[in-house]
């Protein structure tokens, strides 16, 4: 394997990591590395691929924002396998056919073509992609679309749990904590404002309440 390749993959890992682990510093350092290396062929498809990949971990994380470095790079890049990075652009998965996505995002991509309100059913869809960052994509897409069912919030908040993504958890914690108190559940709201809590607090337990002084 080329060196530019190994190094820009490297590159790539750490920054992605980097950034759902919510070090902004170093992630923007490790993409900044990765696009140098990939600069270094003169490929605009590869180097829109790494922007896509840039602005996948944002939307991860509900960050919608332009993906400038991939727009700025579309007329020449090649068609991208995977709609579901291409950010904001849904309709660009309109526009193209399915099958340029791996099988696994399929049926999660069509059924957010389809529109209408997703079920708890349509939710088990997001499993199937046995990767958990295109997951959180697909998930935040689907909320980004207003299709935020409680099944999707509840899958995104137990992925990002799961990989130790403290970005991301955070911004769908939040999400999963609002709609309980618009629910009314006051319950589900405070627990899951306690769990916001102890990501930000870094694991540090609340200082325990004094003690009541016995009666004489």
């Amino acid at each position: 394997m080329p060196d530019w390749r190994v190094n820009a993959q490297a590159a790539s890992e750490r920054a992605t990591s980097a950034y759902l682990a919510g070090n902004t510093r170093v992630a923007n350092l490790e993409f900044d590395r990765m696009r140098k290396e990939v600069a270094r062929t003169g490929d605009a498809g590869l180097m829109a691929r790494a922007e896509l990949l840039r602005c996948s971990t944002q939307v991860a994380s509900l960050v919608f924002e332009p993906c400038s470095g991939f727009e700025a790079l579309r007329a020449d890049a090649a068609a991208p396998r995977d709609c579901l990075r291409e950010l904001p652009g849904r309709s660009v998965c309109r526009r193209r056919s399915s099958p340029l996505l791996p099988n696994a995002q399929q049926p999660a991509a069509q059924r957010l073509l389809q529109g209408g309100a997703i079920s708890s059913g349509d939710a088990a869809l997001l499993p199937a992609m046995d990767q958990p960052l295109p997951r959180l994509v697909a998930a935040a897409l689907w909320f980004q679309a207003g299709q935020g069912h409680p099944a999707v919030i509840t899958l995104a908040v137990d992925t990002a749990s799961s990989q130790g993504w403290s970005r991301p958890l955070l911004a769908w914690l939040q999400v999963q904590a609002r709609h309980a108190e618009s629910a009314g559940d006051a319950v589900e709201a405070r627990r899951v404002r306690r769990r916001i809590e102890l990501v930000l607090n870094g694991g540090a337990l609340p200082p325990a309440a004094p003690s009541k002084p016995a009666a004489p």
